[in-house]
């Protein structure tokens, strides 16, 4: 009998669990969808600023504006974006692998998340700032990151900027991507895009600079200095909601599979009690039989 009050107390302490991750599960889901429908919506955003700069590259020189220069030297500044709580699988597991195996000792590295951060302290690897970001993602909380970012590379810290983080693909599936922030370069966003076929207008009226069918006023420099910070914020902002886009959905789908897993372990508890139930029912009927047939 006290093995049977052991099994009772194991399915009641797996339902406790199976209420909880219930409703986890819940929750990840109603955040999930609305991480989901923000990262998808600004995507068309972040693609047209991406095909323009990559085309305002093509026809301006590097001397039009800094962050389009490319340096010569290897110090890198890496951006890892992670969540900040646990139980969503292996999201960041995967994306620090990543950043392990790719990016060089020697990097630096500004952390946007709680996981990443203690990831980098674990393994010994220089933090030169960390932020942190609320939920639902606002663009204001992102813009110090990049305009901290833009200020060592113009400061000549460091000659690339990359980012790390988990791009949304959809619910069961996201996967770890490392890109280049600065200098400019093409940066793909949930598929596969193609930049040609932008900038390539007929030429504009005669007057001011031209530029493959971009008409600059009141010249390159001025125009550049405006919209390039814009593209690397938004990018950067693009880029952390494909990752919380990613996390709440990780979260859901494990949520869930540890709800279906605490279910079957509660079935087969379940039947392991009503064995052994039925086994100690019949040898206490076998105890009755040999009793009475001992006493005839």
């Amino acid at each position: 009998m006290a093995n049977l009050r052991d099994i009772r107390r194991r399915i009641k302490s797996v339902k406790n669990t199976a209420q909880i991750t219930k409703a986890m599960q819940l929750v990840a889901a109603s955040k999930m969808k609305k991480a989901q429908d923000q990262a998808v919506s600004g995507r068309s955003y972040a693609d047209l600023l991406n095909k323009v700069l990559v085309n305002l590259k093509e026809y301006t020189g590097e001397e039009d504006h800094p962050l389009l220069k490319e340096k010569s030297g290897s110090r890198e500044l890496v951006i890892l974006v992670t969540t900040d709580k646990g139980l969503c699988g292996p999201l960041n597991t995967n994306l620090l692998r990543l950043v392990m195996d790719q990016v060089g000792k020697d990097a630096d590295f500004v952390t946007i998340g709680n996981k990443g951060r203690q990831a980098l302290v674990r393994s010994k690897r220089n933090i030169v700032a960390d932020f942190s970001v609320k939920d639902p993602v606002a663009f204001l909380e992102v813009k110090p990151v990049a305009e901290f970012v833009m200020e060592k590379f113009l400061a000549g810290d460091y000659e690339k900027v990359t980012v790390a983080f988990t791009n949304f693909k959809n619910t069961i599936s996201q996967e770890p991507l490392l890109e280049t922030l600065l200098p400019i370069s093409p940066i793909e966003l949930g598929k596969a895009k193609g930049y040609e076929g932008v900038g390539v207008a007929d030429p504009a009226e005669e007057g001011g600079a031209h530029y493959g069918g971009y008409l600059f006023e009141p010249d390159a420099r001025g125009v550049l200095d405006m919209i390039v910070p814009q593209y690397v914020g938004y990018q950067l902002y693009q880029m952390v909601l494909e990752s919380r886009a990613s996390e709440h959905s990780a979260r859901m789908v494990a949520m869930k599979a540890a709800t279906d897993n605490a279910k079957q372990m509660i079935k087969d508890l379940t039947l392991e009690y009503n064995k052994q139930r039925q086994a100690a029912i019949t040898a206490e009927l076998l105890e009755i039989t040999t009793a009475m047939r001992a006493l005839e």
